[in-house]
């Protein structure tokens, strides 16, 4: 019989889910970086009767990426009560709706408050689906793989941004100038729709389900995503693997949990401060300020026209690359390893282009202007390559169970929050201080590296309930490192099987106790 471990691969159809619920990543990327297209097309601008650097359409455009972010807070916070009430697979569901219904205010306003009105609710959608995916695909990966699954998150959420980078450079040719802004934020309707109709098909998490009594229906959904060559017919792993999650659940289930135990419980505490310190450094690379105001920066470099969308698209396709080879290695590597190699090279990166930025912004300088768009990717080859998506890997696994939803919630509204205020005030910081507004950036990762660095233990290769351990917890039994693996475990999750099971893993399990 094969052990636990030896099988690194998901099945087929574990793979399958894992893209289909990577929609919503996509959602939530296309819908975020959506503005920074929209930014650059002259028709928007004329219709809203904007003009593009002064003060008045600054505080606009910095309503429109504030409005969805402040919504996305509150999408986060709404979610983790949706994902441990309803399921993971029902808020899904939920947050389809509502970017379906942003993305259509947005497609069809008529004046600014209605735009806005879609930017808060198209940002509740995202904030809730930008939490509900990861948490999902965590709870359904393989240990040996996860930050591959998980990392999908990360690749399709930037494959998102790219997309919206392209449509918004295509749709600039549009001689028609009120097509050419109102089809880009259409166009957010169509992922949402997709992963909609695809939902009903979605296997529940049975971590969750199990945490909710039935039992049955989570070991059939294991069998069915975690079957393997090596599993020679009798479906050990996954058997292997429910008798772990429900020995777990039964020892956290002993003692009641509440909101304010992130704070009273020391454990519970350090989760929390490592994923929302690791999201807020991550926040806080600069790495959606340049983004959303890529056009205006490049602006500012002396590029007009098309090319500052085609630089945009190029670096946003670039972003969602090194995404998917964060994904390709992180499983090797290390989370923390690779968040540290990534926080460094964007402090590096950032602070190289901030210094041409200074020296040749105003000047004629070209090849000076060129080295500064050279470090701004290499800055998101670095975030997107070490940073972007190992960070939600690592903040959606290092919570149990009973917790992970609202933990995980947690972190995510502080990325967001963090985003919120940056964003904000991002135009006029641009005017008042022009690019010393960088050097906050720099300044706060610098400090908070070597601090994530002490604090945040590695994951890699753990099953999510044995990360416990890591933060001082008990672990009701261990399978990644050989114990309980002796005797037969190939019945059902029925009533006999699970006494049999018992009393095979007595001794295991009270070791780790």
């Amino acid at each position: 019989m094969a052990k636990s471990g030896s099988t690194k691969g998901g099945s087929w159809f574990n793979f399958l889910i894992i893209f289909i619920v990577a929609l919503g990543s996509f959602t939530y990327g296309f819908n975020n970086a959506i503005t920074g297209s929209v930014f650059g097309l002259p028709g928007f601008y004329s219709y809203f009767d904007l003009n593009a650097g002064d003060s008045s359409s600054n505080s606009i455009l910095g309503a429109a990426n504030g409005v969805f972010f402040a919504g996305a807070m509150l999408g986060c916070l709404i979610a983790a009560w949706c994902a441990d009430k309803l399921g993971r697979v029902r808020s899904l569901q939920v947050v389809c709706l509502l970017c379906l219904v942003g993305g259509i205010l947005q497609g069809a306003s008529v004046h600014v408050a209605m735009l806005l009105l879609g930017r808060v609710v198209t940002g509740l959608g995202s904030g809730m689906v930008n939490s509900v995916v990861p948490l999902y695909q965590s709870e359904i990966a393989p240990p040996k793989i996860r930050g591959l699954m998980v990392g999908l998150h990360g690749t399709l959420l930037v494959a998102g941004y790219a997309m919206a980078g392209w449509a918004g450079y295509g749709c600039y040719f549009e001689p028609n100038q009120q097509i050419q802004w109102r089809l880009l934020l259409a166009l957010q309707v169509v992922t949402p729709a997709m992963l909609l109709v695809a939902s009903p098909f979605l296997p529940e998490s049975p971590r969750w389900l199990i945490a909710n009594g039935r039992e049955e229906l989570a070991n059939t959904i294991l069998e069915k995503l975690h079957h393997s060559s090596g599993d020679v017919g009798d479906n050990s792993l996954a058997h292997r693997e429910f008798y772990q999650i429900k020995q777990q659940v039964e020892l956290e289930r002993a003692t009641p949990f509440g909101l304010l135990d992130f704070i009273r419980i020391p454990s519970y505490r350090r989760r929390l401060l490592v994923a929302c310190g690791t999201q807020f450094i991550a926040q806080s690379t600069g790495t959606l300020v340049v983004a959303n105001y890529q056009v205006l920066l490049y602006n500012g470099l002396g590029l007009y026209g098309s090319l500052p969308l085609l630089l945009y698209s190029a670096y946003l396709s670039w972003a969602a690359f090194m995404n998917y080879v964060a994904a390709l290695i992180v499983d090797r590597v290390g989370r923390v390893r690779m968040l540290a190699i990534g926080f460094v090279g964007c402090i590096i990166t950032l602070s190289l282009f901030t210094a041409m930025v200074a020296e040749f912004a105003e000047s004629e300088n070209k090849v000076g202007q060129g080295f500064a768009v050279f470090f701004l990717f290499a800055f998101v080859g670095f975030y997107g390559g070490c940073v972007d998506a190992v960070s939600w890997i690592y903040c959606s696994e290092i919570f149990p169970t009973h917790a992970r939803a609202r933990g995980f919630s947690i972190s995510v509204a502080t990325f967001l929050g963090a985003a919120l205020v940056y964003t904000q005030v991002a135009p006029i910081a641009f005017a008042q201080v022009d690019w010393k507004f960088y050097l906050l950036f720099i300044l706060v990762t610098a400090v908070g590296t070597p601090i994530f660095m002490h604090y945040s233990p590695e994951t890699k290769g753990l099953a999510l309930e044995e990360i416990s351990e890591l933060f001082g917890d008990q672990v009701a039994v261990h399978l990644s490192n050989g114990e309980a693996e002796s005797g037969p475990m190939q019945e059902k999750s029925t009533q006999s099987s699970e006494k049999g099971l018992d009393r095979q893993h007595m001794e295991s399990t009270s070791a780790s106790r």
